[in-house]
């Protein structure tokens, strides 16, 4: 499988697995909005039929106030005549004719104002009017107002029998008295929206997250599928040019083709150890057994290792003002090789100055590694101990960027941490770098 067939296949995945998230996401935010949006519709409907049956009623009970204050004018003795309380003629519509036939009219000043007490009672606070209506499409009424945006009708009470008339309440603009009525209901979906915008956007940050960590993974993944091609397949040629018998009468090539592919075995090796590792770091479950290391006699070894591997010039210096270091001497090892590796690849083809120096202070042992290289940027000094990540340095896409995974300054504080200690970096882009590791005394 080729490299762009690598990428292909971890964006496809990426591309779906993501899609899929944004989409369920986008989905749920329109099901709640919908949800939320007919609830409100059926409750703001259902309070505008009650305020519908309050008028219904209120119209009623003012109409009957008013007949009993004519009632009272009427001379003593006097009868009117009723009929039968049918759907469409209520008995009290007897009673109004009778009192019209009588010579006395309702006063629509009078309904109006019983009205507006009875409305007012009901926290119903709005403009209204009382009208008479009649068959032909006429109205009377004390008051006009212009076309409004919510009208609430009531229905018409007949005052005549032949329902050619009748009396009608009407309000005007409504919506603050209706909206009152839903104010509980609107602070609690404004709190269920606030929580479930609250939910996407957090939502949004654990995709944005899980894209960015899945980028790392297909990164790394790719990184080492294609870092590791090269020595296994110069392990396969060394081995191959071995098992041919070619190399039988040459010594010498021979013995260079087995020191090959050791090599090679060893870098997989230790790269391998050092995922591993990590994921112990990680996972607590690393013990690191810690003694009284000296310093001289690894940073001798150290400096041999790395002047005979190094593809261009390397000048260590050593000023250990303490002798020796309460750590984990493997791990030790490990992070010093890691600094000093670091230092050799991102510095300038003619060279490198590597200062390696140990002091106390009140509560640490102090190892510092210095190197006069491309130094890291303020940017990415907030982020270079993060796993996976690497400085401009090394992200740079050219053919001569140096290899590696983004493993060793995170495998360095892991180590630190496992040692109840610090790592901090020091550096000025273009001139220096230092890494100060802090060892509890």
């Amino acid at each position: 499988m080729d490299k762009k067939k690598i990428k292909e296949f971890f964006a496809d995945k990426k591309n779906r697995r993501f899609a899929g998230l944004s989409a369920l996401t986008f989905l749920g935010l329109i099901g709640a909005l919908a949800l939320q949006a007919v609830w409100l519709y059926n409750t703001y409907s259902l309070i505008k039929n009650n305020v519908f049956t309050e008028c219904n009623k209120i119209l009623e009970v003012s109409l009957n106030k008013e007949t009993s204050i004519i009632a009272k004018q009427l001379p003593e003795g006097t009868r009117i005549i009723g009929g039968a309380n049918t759907d469409t003629i209520p008995q009290a519509t007897y009673l109004y004719e009778g009192i019209s036939q009588l010579g006395y009219q309702l006063s629509l000043h009078r309904i109006d104002s019983i009205a507006g007490r009875l409305l007012a009672q009901k926290d119903i606070d709005c403009k209204y009017s009382i009208k008479i209506v009649n068959t032909k499409d006429t109205e009377t009424s004390i008051k006009i107002f212009p076309k409004a945006f919510i009208t609430i009708y009531s229905a018409i009470i007949p005052i005549k029998t032949d329902l050619s008339q009748g009396i009608q309440l009407v309000l005007y603009n409504p919506l603050a008295s209706i909206l009152n009525r839903m104010n509980i209901l609107l602070v609690s979906t404004l709190i269920i929206l606030s929580f479930i915008i609250s939910c996407i956007i957090y939502q949004i940050r654990i995709i944005a997250r899980m894209n960015k960590i899945f980028q790392i993974r297909e990164d790394f993944t790719y990184a080492m599928i294609h870092d590791m091609k090269t020595p296994l397949s110069s392990i396969f040629t060394a081995l191959y040019f071995l098992h041919s018998g070619r190399l039988d009468n040459k010594p010498k090539t021979k013995e260079k083709y087995y020191t090959i592919a050791e090599n090679e075995v060893d870098h997989l090796l230790t790269l391998t150890n050092k995922v591993l590792t990590l994921s112990k770091l990680e996972s607590h479950k690393l013990e690191m057994n810690r003694e009284d290391i000296p310093l001289e006699p690894m940073v001798e070894n150290l400096t041999v290792k790395f002047t005979a591997k190094a593809q261009k010039p390397v000048r260590f210096t050593a000023e250990l003002k303490t002798p020796a270091v309460y750590a984990d001497k493997e791990y030790l090892e490990e992070i010093l090789s890691n600094l000093i590796d670091n230092a050799i690849k991102y510095s300038k083809p003619e060279g490198v100055d590597i200062r390696i120096r140990s002091e106390l202070n009140e509560k640490y042992t102090v190892v510092k590694v210095h190197d006069n290289g491309l130094g890291i940027s303020e940017a990415d000094q907030r982020t270079i101990f993060n796993k996976y990540e690497r400085a401009a340095a090394g992200r740079k896409k050219n053919k001569n960027r140096p290899s590696g995974f983004g493993l060793g300054l995170n495998f360095v504080q892991q180590v630190m941490h496992a040692h109840e200690g610090k790592v901090f970096v020091t550096s000025i882009e273009g001139e220096f770098t230092e890494f100060a590791l802090l060892f509890p005394r």
